[in-house]
């Protein structure tokens, strides 16, 4: 059964208000229906949802202002996936030679709580944040959006990000790519990803956050990447460790497939 309009609604906010999407405030109800394509009664129930929750708070005559949502909720008992570049690395590389991608920004801005503190930066520090589209043949794939530190990114802007993985521009610009911390979960997609993805609003989508750190661990690149999963699949090889009553599974490869 397909979910309730309002209930997809919550979802995307919810996750916009705890990327830290809204901190002038929200937009309005009317700039909500518009975006959304919904009645009032439907924004506001999705609204409701979030007060309850505790992620806004509504103010009459002041508009509406998220709380601090404090760190996103996560599975127990699970971690980043941990990984050497050196297969995945091929993969990635392997995927942007094959594909096309549509810069839609490009810009140096300061990087909020979250960016700086993934790639241990001082907040407000100079990034380079760039947003793209990547697609095949079938059409649209990925919509990524990645941060480099500035002094990283100064070798390589809009026209070199259009024409090759930001993964070689890294290694161009000096950067000895060593391992990486991934994280896959599943996200809707807001309007805007929407769009760029020609998918409905609040559809299902494989989201991906990739820190890629340099062979002295510092992190050089911060990925958040949304794929279409009717287009995209990551597929683990595993095997078994260990002894016989404590065997674990491991990754032994990583390959995505796309389409």
């Amino acid at each position: 059964m397909p979910l309730p309009k309002y209930h997809r609604i919550y979802l995307v906010l919810r996750e916009q208000v705890r990327e830290g999407r809204f901190a002038a405030g929200l937009p309005g109800e009317l700039a909500l229906m518009e975006q959304f394509g919904v009645a009032r009664v439907t924004v506001r129930r999705a609204l409701a949802e979030l007060a309850r929750e505790g992620l806004i708070a509504r103010e009459p005559g002041r508009g509406t202002r998220p709380l601090d949502p404090g760190p996103p909720p996560a599975a127990a008992g699970t971690e980043p996936m941990r990984t050497h570049l050196t297969g995945l690395l091929e993969n990635l590389v392997s995927m942007g030679l094959r594909t096309t991608v549509k810069v839609l920004d490009v810009a140096t801005v300061a990087a909020s709580d979250s960016v700086a503190g993934a790639l241990r930066l001082a907040p407000g520090a100079p990034v380079q944040k760039a947003v793209r589209v990547r697609s095949t043949a079938a059409g649209p794939l990925s919509h990524i959006t990645t941060y480099v530190p500035a002094e990283v990114a100064r070798g390589f802007g809009r026209r070199d990000l259009e024409a090759k993985p930001i993964l070689l521009l890294l290694e161009q610009s000096g950067v000895k790519v060593g391992r990486a911390v991934q994280t896959i979960s599943a996200r809707l997609a807001d309007a805007d990803v929407a769009r760029h993805l020609d998918l409905p609003v609040g559809s299902a989508l494989l989201a991906v956050r990739r820190l890629i750190f340099d062979e002295q661990e510092r992190p050089v690149q911060w990925l958040h990447g949304l794929y279409r999963p009717d287009r995209y699949e990551y597929e683990m090889q595993l095997s078994r460790v260990g002894s016989i009553d404590a065997k674990v599974w491991v990754s032994t490869d990583l390959a995505a497939h796309f389409q």
